[in-house]
């Protein structure tokens, strides 16, 4: 229970943050062809598009919220929104996330419903009984993460996020949203994982897509994600956009590299294997968090499974996430200086400094068995985990395809990106050396094999 607190606190207070002005737009991506013609609700007329992207104000509980009834959507394909909210009426705005948020869509004026309230089915909360509202043609839309924004009449907001994904991950880097640690976390309707009515007993113990997100709608994309999709954006890297629900045999064929974002706990065997299997055909693998891999999870279309005593255990009661992370989460609450040991390291080129306070927390991973034989420490943070003297590391190790697996052992480096902005006394040299080290990884990895590359400017 303390675990859930601590983290949703985190999560909360890092998406408050205001993002950071970005320097470049989205590396270009082509469009799928458009399919049937879109529905009346999604083909207003040209009308002008808001400039900011944030929640005014975020109104009352119940004032407006809704969700997607599609993950994520190709580009050209449709998705519909359940809307609910006390005001007369209402409008979506869809914001394309990344290094420069853009409006790219507004619906027109759609009249407000009050839906029914959520039903609890064997412990799962839903919305599915909701509605439709109205339904939205992606035609015309880049790839990536969107957020869509509904502005009630009455000024309330809250978001409803969607990723439009690639068609062809071919020769990209690809960017995953970790939606199944998202639902995961997912308070609304008062269950998530974690926590229902009486606490930790009555929580669920399946979770479903089919209702709205708690508090802002996009708590930990704003939290653990935006900011990685910045940097990555201005690196200028060929990249692609997939969710954990997309992590499909063959989805990651011709795949340069993929990364896992800042708070990805949540692994169903299916995608496991699918990034193993890339991993083991030379496709690169980066961990920007901490407590990746954690639970085994069962995926059925819309519903997470874990009840976390029998069906759905630890990873590493079979197989340890280490083998595949390069290392394990090992302590929560974390609070410690994150310290570079191996400076000269080709992902730390042209980055200043070696210790970075409050950047090693909340959650933190440290190498242990199951960890590869090869694998080389790069950060060593020691500090007390509860009275418990411990440590973290950042991680590198190379598979026999050629693979280089980065591990950052840190849930903050993404929230490191923002430097201040972070909280818990991170300080804005970390930003700096987060941005470059992660654009270092980043232009390598988009390159093949990271072994492949000469090996001479890697290490003095």
């Amino acid at each position: 229970m303390r675990k859930l607190i601590i983290v949703l606190v985190l999560a909360l207070v890092a998406a408050g943050c205001s993002a950071q002005p970005p320097a470049a737009t989205p590396a270009p991506t082509t469009p799928a062809p458009s399919p049937a013609s879109p529905s009346p609700a999604a083909s207003a007329p040209a009308v002008k598009l808001p400039a900011s992207w944030h929640l005014a104000r975020r109104g009352a509980e119940h004032e407006i919220e809704g969700y997607a009834d599609h993950v994520s959507v190709l580009p050209g394909e449709r998705f519909g929104l359940r809307v609910s909210t006390t005001a007369p009426r209402f409008t979506a705005v869809a914001f394309r996330m990344g290094a420069r948020p853009t409006a790219v869509w507004k619906s027109p004026q759609v009249k407000g419903q009050r839906q029914a309230p959520a039903r609890t089915v064997d412990g799962t909360v839903t919305a599915a009984h909701w509605r439709p509202s109205l339904t939205v043609d992606t035609t015309g839309w880049a790839e990536g993460p969107y957020l869509i924004r509904l502005d009630a009449s009455t000024g309330a907001q809250r978001y409803v996020p969607v990723t439009v994904r690639s068609a062809s991950v071919q020769g990209r880097v690809v960017m995953v949203d970790a939606v199944t640690t998202w639902q995961a976390y997912n308070l609304w309707g008062g269950r998530s994982l974690y926590q229902g009515p009486g606490g930790f007993e009555g929580r669920s113990r399946a979770v479903t897509f089919d209702r709205p997100y708690d508090g802002s709608g996009a708590r930990l994309f704003l939290a653990f994600e935006q900011e990685a999709f910045a940097v990555a954006e201005r690196s200028g890297v060929p990249l692609a956009y997939l969710t954990s629900l997309d992590l499909k045999p063959g989805a990651l064929d011709g795949a340069r590299a993929v990364i896992s974002l800042g708070h990805d706990e949540y692994w169903s065997p299916q995608m496991r294997e699918a990034v193993t299997r890339a991993r083991d055909r030379g496709t690169n693998l980066a961990f920007l968090g901490a407590n990746a891999v954690y639970w085994r999870i069962g995926l059925h279309d819309r519903t997470v499974e874990c009840d976390k005593e029998q069906r759905c255990l630890r990873w590493r009661e079979t197989r340890p996430e280490s083998a595949l992370v390069g290392e394990m989460y090992d302590c929560f609450p974390a609070e410690g200086v994150y310290t570079v040991s191996r400076p000269h390291h080709w992902i730390f080129a042209g980055t200043h400094g070696t210790s970075f306070p409050g950047m090693a927390g909340v959650e933190t991973d440290r190498v242990s068995p199951g960890s590869p034989r090869d694998v080389e420490v790069l950060a060593e943070s020691h500090f007390s985990c509860g009275g418990r003297a411990t440590s973290s590391n950042s991680t590198y190790y190379t598979a026999p395809s050629g693979a280089g697996v980065f591990a950052s052992g840190t849930m903050r480096w993404v929230c490191g990106m923002r430097g201040r902005r972070c909280g818990h006394g991170v300080p804005e040299s970390a930003a700096a050396f987060t941005r470059r080290a992660t654009t270092n990884l980043l232009t390598r990895f988009a390159r093949g094999p990271a072994a492949a590359r000469p090996a001479s400017a890697d290490h003095r």
